[in-house]
């Protein structure tokens, strides 16, 4: 019922305004676009041409008349009346506005038949200048605390950190191995972070090979923690990273 009874009405609304509607999934949106593209042609055919009818008639007698009392050049004749007539009639700006329509809704029923619903030109100019001096103030506010509400925090993390790596850039790393029956796990702490330090990247750290398995954040003077597990085999490679500290690391035995 949408799609017949309204739809060719709708779909001259402009996509915005159309996905505002509360039933517009209620809508086949491709055949009332052809429809309304349809419609929108044959109206405008029949406009132009009683438009056609009405001023050529009325322009024609006009100038007949005022050929009859000889206001007109020397020499006029009917051909020559009907000739500027129809000169009128093709650049009158109502011939040109009826003509614009007739065109649009050929390229609506086109568009349709690719799925692309298209409104009407006019609906969409007012569409876009009332979006551009109506709505857009007033989204802008929502979207401004959206970014600060979102980067803020990032901005004050990233300051605390440098702040931190500042206080302890001197501290040594601090190392805890845990070891049972099956794995060991080594458990760096340092004092300032180490960026390329992502899980599940492979360290080499002397002869042994561990893979990353978490960052945390602990207590100063060493807050940045690295947790790695031992593996079983070397594996050699340009992805691994060497864990080479500049000053001889604090080894703590559990």
């Amino acid at each position: 019922m949408w799609t017949y009874l309204l739809g060719p009405f709708l779909s001259l609304l402009p996509r915005r305004w159309r996905n505002a509607l509360p039933f517009f999934q209620s809508v086949n949106w491709r055949p009332a676009a052809i429809l309304s593209g349809m419609a929108e042609s044959v109206i405008a055919l029949v406009a132009l041409m009683y438009w056609y009818w009405f001023s050529m008639s009325t322009w024609i007698s006009r100038l007949l008349d005022l050929a009859l009392v000889g206001k007109t050049a020397p020499g006029t004749t009917d051909h020559h009346i009907a000739t500027a007539a129809l000169l009128v009639w093709s650049t009158h700006p109502v011939t040109l506005g009826i003509a614009f329509f007739g065109l649009e809704g050929m390229a609506r029923v086109c568009a349709a038949f690719t799925d692309t619903i298209l409104g009407t030109f006019p609906l969409y100019l007012l569409e876009k200048i009332f979006w551009m001096f109506f709505r857009i103030p007033r989204e802008q506010a929502p979207q401004s605390v959206k970014f600060s509400q979102s980067h803020v925090s990032s901005y004050v993390g990233a300051i605390r950190d440098k702040v931190t790596a500042a206080k302890s850039s001197q501290v040594s790393d601090e190392l805890c191995v845990a070891k049972n029956a099956s794995e060991e796990i080594l458990e760096i702490r340092a004092g300032r972070a180490k960026p390329e330090w992502t899980p599940p990247r492979v360290i080499r750290f002397e002869d042994r090979y561990y893979r990353l398995e978490e960052c945390s954040r602990g207590s100063s003077p060493r807050p940045f923690v690295y947790k790695l597990r031992r593996l079983p085999a070397g594996v050699p490679g340009r992805t691994v990273l060497i864990y080479s500290p500049d000053a001889e690391p604090v080894k703590v035995s559990r």
